[in-house]
């Protein structure tokens, strides 16, 4: 079998590691092929400039080879210029990487995705409220993926949900109407609409998104949260 050739895909670097001596192994988010897996050979050595345009948050054009998962880096362009994310605003764009790794599956094309984290990265770097970036990626990443919360109705009593009322989420039956419930229905319709223009609606998201990952990864640690929660303690 020859190896399959790709050309100039849209795509940003979302982890690097070394492998072997002066080589990297690195996961990258592409517009046309979802998350894929590549090994740059020999961009670790002293003369290499590949290694300084393999940067998170910059636009790239990447071209590979391979017959297996791990393809072959061929080339590498920059576009454009990368997105500078000033303090805390730079975790949360790692806290986005560590999403989009731990939810997307190799070769599983979600250009809605590729979009969505695009826009985040331009909102974080707008200074836009960092919360309210990580939200509206958060509840989009969740929805296309199909681990999404039907904001909009609870399922269990078959009715639209009340903006007077309160509501729990649980995994099996999504948003269920509870007067101990930590989430206002008034909340849940502002989240279903992406507007995040209130301090309440922001902590509540907050913790609806927390309680929907938290359950899908299963045990698994994000460490960019931890980093993250320690900075903001400190600010």
């Amino acid at each position: 079998m020859s190896d399959t050739v790709f050309h100039s895909q849209a795509a940003f670097v979302l982890h690097q590691q070394h492998y072997r001596e002066s080589s990297l192994i690195i996961d990258a988010l592409t517009q046309d092929l979802g998350r894929i897996s590549l090994i740059a050979k020999g961009v670790r050595k002293p003369k290499s400039k590949t290694a300084g345009v393999l940067r998170p948050f910059a636009a790239l054009s990447l071209s590979f080879v391979g017959k297996t998962e791990l393809k072959t880096l061929t080339n590498v362009e920059i576009i454009g210029l990368p997105y500078e994310l000033p303090g805390l605003a730079l975790y949360c764009g790692f806290y986005v990487n560590e999403l989009v790794c731990s939810f997307l599956h190799q070769y599983d094309p979600h250009p809605e995705v590729f979009q969505d984290y695009q826009e985040c990265l331009i909102g974080l770097a707008q200074g836009e409220s960092c919360e309210a970036a990580l939200r509206v990626f958060e509840l989009n990443l969740m929805d296309n993926i199909g681990y999404g919360v039907q904001l909009g109705y609870d399922s269990r009593h078959e009715k639209p949900i009340d903006p007077n009322k309160k509501y729990v989420c649980t995994k099996e039956s999504g948003l269920v109407e509870d007067s101990g419930g930590q989430f206002s229905g008034t909340a849940l319709q502002a989240m279903e609409q992406r507007r995040f223009d209130n301090h309440q609606v922001l902590s509540e998201a907050k913790m609806l998104m927390r309680t929907v990952i938290d359950s899908h990864l299963q045990g698994k640690q994000l460490k960019s949260r931890s980093v993250i929660n320690n900075i903001v303690k400190r600010l």
